[in-house]
C-alpha cells in the first residue's frame, strides 16, 4: 500500500503532466511550449512556487465527471522575474484546449487578488479555445470576475498579457484591459468574432491570421502594443518589459548602476537636417539621448507618426513619446494621439517620467479623420499629458506649429521643463502658409507675387521660424546646443526627482474616449 506521501507524490507528478504526452506532443509540433515551460522560463530557475495545482473542475454534465485533469487547465502561482516579485497564470492547452471554467476562472482570481495585496505585477498568458460550454454561464461568470480584477487592478499593479495561442469572444477583453499585451506570430489569434461567424454575418472571408493574427493587430489596430516570433522571445519580451516598471503604484522605479561620462553626444548635432522639409528618423535622437542600447520601442508597427518606448538616462527609466518626422511628417492624427495617450497614462500610473520630443507640424487634415473623431481623439492626448504628474521634460528639435504645440506637453500643459535646439520653429503654422494669409494684399498686389511671397516668407521666418520668442517669454526654459541635451536631462530628471503635485479633489476626471 501506498503510504500518504506517495499519494500525494503522485498526485503533484500527474498535474503536471497536464492533458498527457500526446497532447504535449502535438503542442510542441505547432511551434508551441507548454504552459509549464513557459511558466519556468518566465520565472528565475526554482524561484516559482505553484497554487492551486490539485484543483479540479465541478461539473458532471455531459460526461464531464469521468474527465478530470489536476490544475484544471491553467497553471497559478508566484515566484521572481529578475528578481523581482511577480505572479502568472498560464493557461494548458493540452487540458481542454485551455478552456476557462469556474474553478479554472477561480484559480485565476485568486492570484491576481494576492498580487494586489502584495503589490506586485501580474502576468497572463493565454492560450485557451474560450469559455468551457459545458458549464454555461458559470464560465461566463468567471470572465467577468477575472474582468472585475483586471479593472480593479489597473493602474494599482503592472498587468501583461502575453498570447501565445488562441484568445477568442469574451476573452479578449482580458488582455485588452491590462497595460501591455504581446502575440506571438504564427500561433496566436485574438478576436471577439471568428472566421466562420464573420462569413455569416458579412459574407466576408477570412483567415484567422488576417482577422486577427499577430501582425494585424500589430499594424492595423494597436490592440497589441509588441510581437515576438516564438514563445521564448515572447517570454523575454515580457521579462525585459518588467524591467523598466516599478513593482505597483507605491514602489521606487528600479535602477541599475551607471557611470558618468558619457553626458555629451556629438552625434545628435548632425541629425536634424537644415531644411524643415527634409525627414529624419526621431529614433536617432532617442538613441543618441538616452543610455547605450536602452532604448524599448513599444507600438514600433502601428500609428508610426508617434514612437512611444521605454528608456534609461543615468540608470532610470523614462518613458518617452516623440513625433517621428520619417512617416507622415510627424503630424498628429487619430491613431497616434491614442496610442500617445495610452502609453502617457501607463507611465503617470507608475511613477515614470516622461521624456517628449516635439517634431509636429500640427494635426492631420481631411474629412477622414474629422467624421472618425479627430478631435476627441486628439483632445486625449491633451488630456493625459495635462493630468499626468510625473516629472514632464520636452525637447523640441525641430518644428513646433499650432495647437500640436500645446498639446505635445507645452509648458502652457504643464510641463516641468521645456528645451528648444536652436534648429526649433514654434508657430502657428510654418512660414509659406502664414506668409500667404497675412500678407495676401501685398502678394496679390505685387508686380511679382511669387517673389514677393518668398521675401515676406522670409520675413517671417526670420521672426516666428526660431525658438528665441518662446524663450523670451519663458514658453522655453533654455535654448540648448543638441550635443548637451542628454547632459541636462539628466540634470533635469535628477532635480524633479522628488516632484509632488496633488490633483483637484475629485472622483476621477472625465477623459474624452
Amino acid at each position: 500500500m501506498k503510504s500518504k506521501i506517495e499519494i500525494l507524490r503522485d498526485k503533484i507528478e500527474l498535474g503536471k503532466q497536464g492533458g498527457g504526452p500526446k497532447r504535449i506532443e502535438a503542442q510542441h509540433k505547432k511551434g508551441k511550449l507548454t504552459a509549464r515551460e513557459r511558466v519556468e522560463l518566465l520565472m528565475d530557475p526554482g524561484s516559482f512556487e505553484e497554487i492551486g495545482a490539485l484543483v479540479t473542475h465541478r461539473t458532471i454534465e455531459f460526461g464531464m465527471a469521468d474527465q478530470q485533469f489536476y490544475g484544471d487547465g491553467v497553471i497559478t502561482g508566484y515566484g521572481t522575474v529578475n528578481g523581482r516579485l511577480t505572479y502568472v497564470f498560464a493557461q494548458d492547452f493540452t487540458v481542454f484546449g485551455g478552456a476557462l471554467s469556474e474553478t479554472h476562472a477561480e484559480k485565476i482570481c485568486k492570484i491576481m487578488d494576492m498580487a494586489m495585496k502584495n503589490g506586485a505585477p501580474m502576468v497572463g498568458l493565454n492560450d485557451s479555445g474560450g469559455a468551457r460550454i459545458q458549464e454555461g454561464v458559470r464560465s461566463l461568470g468567471g470572465y467577468a470576475d477575472i474582468f472585475y480584477r483586471n479593472v480593479q487592478s489597473s493602474g494599482v499593479i503592472p498587468q501583461i498579457s502575453a498570447v501565445m495561442g488562441p484568445c477568442a469572444g469574451g476573452a479578449v477583453y482580458s488582455p485588452a484591459m491590462t497595460d501591455f499585451t504581446i502575440m506571438v506570430e504564427g500561433t496566436s489569434y485574438m478576436f471577439v468574432t471568428g472566421p466562420n461567424v464573420v462569413k455569416t454575418v458579412t459574407n466576408e472571408e477570412v483567415s484567422f491570421e488576417e482577422l486577427g493574427g499577430a501582425s494585424t493587430h500589430s499594424t492595423k489596430s494597436g490592440v497589441t502594443h509588441l510581437t515576438a516570433v516564438n514563445d521564448v522571445d515572447c517570454i523575454n519580451q515580457v521579462k525585459k518589459l518588467l524591467s523598466y516598471m516599478p513593482q505597483n503604484c507605491e514602489d521606487v522605479l528600479p535602477k541599475i548602476p551607471y557611470e558618468f561620462g558619457d553626458e555629451v553626444r556629438e552625434e545628435l548635432e548632425s541629425i536634424v537636417p537644415e531644411s524643415a522639409s527634409v525627414p529624419y528618423d526621431i529614433r536617432e535622437v532617442i538613441i543618441g539621448i538616452c543610455d547605450r542600447e536602452s532604448f524599448y520601442e513599444v507600438h514600433k508597427d502601428f500609428a508610426e507618426n508617434i514612437v512611444v518606448g521605454f528608456a534609461r538616462l543615468a540608470g532610470r527609466s523614462v518613458g518617452i513619446v516623440a513625433n517621428q518626422p520619417m512617416s507622415l511628417a510627424g503630424v498628429l492624427d487619430i491613431h497616434s494621439s491614442v496610442k500617445g495617450a495610452r502609453f502617457t497614462r501607463f507611465c503617470d500610473c507608475f511613477n515614470i517620467p516622461l521624456l517628449v520630443l516635439v517634431d509636429v507640424p500640427g494635426f492631420l487634415p481631411g474629412t477622414d479623420q474629422e467624421w472618425n473623431g479627430i478631435i476627441t481623439n486628439g483632445a486625449k492626448l491633451l488630456y493625459a499629458l495635462s493630468e499626468a504628474t510625473v516629472p514632464r521634460v520636452t525637447v523640441i528639435t525641430r518644428k513646433a506649429y499650432g495647437g500640436a504645440y500645446d498639446v505635445m506637453n507645452s509648458k502652457h500643459i504643464g510641463a516641468d521643463m521645456n528645451y528648444a535646439w536652436p534648429s526649433a520653429e514654434i508657430a502657428v503654422m510654418g512660414a509659406k502658409g502664414a506668409s500667404e494669409i497675412i500678407f495676401k494684399k501685398e502678394i496679390s498686389e505685387a508686380a511679382d507675387p511669387a517673389a514677393k511671397l518668398i521675401e515676406k516668407e522670409k520675413e517671417y521666418a526670420e521672426l516666428f521660424a526660431n525658438p528665441y520668442m518662446a524663450a523670451e517669454r519663458g514658453f522655453i526654459d533654455e535654448v540648448i546646443e543638441p550635443r548637451d541635451t542628454r547632459r541636462k536631462l539628466i540634470k533635469a530628471f535628477a532635480m524633479l526627482e522628488n516632484k509632488v503635485q496633488k490633483r483637484p479633489r475629485r472622483k476621477h476626471g472625465n477623459i474624452p474616449l
